[in-house]
């Protein structure tokens, strides 16, 4: 008896094929997303050509993308500074990493407490959260509050504190928390016995990470161009941050070039020209360059964590 086998069809998928003005179209975004990238990417790439180009040529030709002559001498300018420089990153690495830290721990504990819907204080603190962001004291009183009753002159907190907690990265954590994570899974918590704190820490908090990310590299780069703050409450030098002793560097700059009187030994240092408009590049560059190191490890992060907090499943 014979027997035959039938052999099982073959589900074999064919993409789709696009059409003539399909590919044309996306033809020409891609062209337009290349353009706009280069677009976007030259400033970045004259800052950094600028910043190792020579001072005359900068003075006789302007910014060019391929300067005739290259020099060190804007970039020595700022290096120059050495110890205090090294101290001020440290300063501003310091304040960047505390700031951020302190402020989505208590921002994310704050969206969390207005989020949930039996929690009776909701809506007086979502007021309260508004009230600073429709009025604001002024400069001159938050200077005296925290320089009189607080005591926080020449102390980091002053660097900390006045940017801790902002209305509209808490609004994103809490539409995050309210869209994004599912309001039974707080009640079976709830349920096994788990008070708010655990339900917090151990269920809410690891879901928030993608919209963390997002507002924790918001935080981070406006500690790390913060200088007012530095310049109002900050006088010491070993307490200075970064972006205050570039501010100091273009100040000392500006006054050589004013300056008549100039020591011929100090041009003699500086290559014969003070150079203005290649060490204002290099300042640029040392302050924009760990940004953008990091900036490509928390994008996915940053682009997921303000989309679907925004968009209600």
């Amino acid at each position: 008896m014979e027997t035959t086998t039938k052999a099982a069809p073959m589900n074999i998928r064919v993409g789709k094929r696009l059409t003539p003005s399909q590919i044309v179209g996306q033809t020409f975004l891609v062209i337009g997303i290349l353009l706009f990238t280069l677009f976007c990417f030259a400033p970045v790439l004259l800052t950094f050509v600028s910043a190792f180009a020579d001072e005359v040529t900068i003075t006789q030709n302007g910014f060019s993308f391929w300067p005739a002559k290259w020099s060190m001498s804007g970039m020595s300018s700022v290096l120059r500074y050495g110890d205090k420089l090294f101290t001020s990153y440290g300063v501003t690495i310091l304040v960047t990493v505390a700031g951020t830290f302190i402020g989505l721990l208590v921002m994310s504990m704050y969206a969390y407490s207005i989020s949930r819907r039996g929690f009776a204080l909701a809506r007086f603190l979502s007021v309260f959260l508004l009230i600073p962001m429709l009025f604001n004291g002024g400069q001159l009183s938050g200077y005296m509050i925290f320089t009189r009753y607080y005591g926080l002159k020449n102390s980091l907190w002053a660097l900390i504190l006045p940017m801790c907690i902002t209305t509209m990265n808490v609004i994103i954590l809490r539409t995050y928390i309210a869209n994004s994570i599912p309001n039974e899974l707080m009640e079976a918590a709830k349920i096994d016995g788990a008070g708010d704190y655990r339900t917090f820490f151990q269920i809410t908090l690891p879901l928030l990470k993608p919209s963390l990310a997002a507002v924790g590299f918001m935080m981070a780069t406006a500690y790390w161009n913060d200088w007012q703050n530095a310049l109002l409450y900050i006088s010491e030098d070993v307490k200075k941050p970064l972006q205050l002793l570039l501010v100091n560097i273009q100040k000392n700059i500006s006054f050589l070039l004013n300056n008549t009187n100039v020591p011929a030994s100090v041009r003699a240092a500086m290559g014969g020209a003070i150079p203005q408009y290649s060490a204002t590049m290099a300042t640029v560059l040392v302050v924009i360059g760990p940004i953008m190191v990091v900036y490509p490890f928390f994008q996915k992060y940053f682009i997921k964590g303000l989309t679907v907090g925004s968009v209600k499943g």
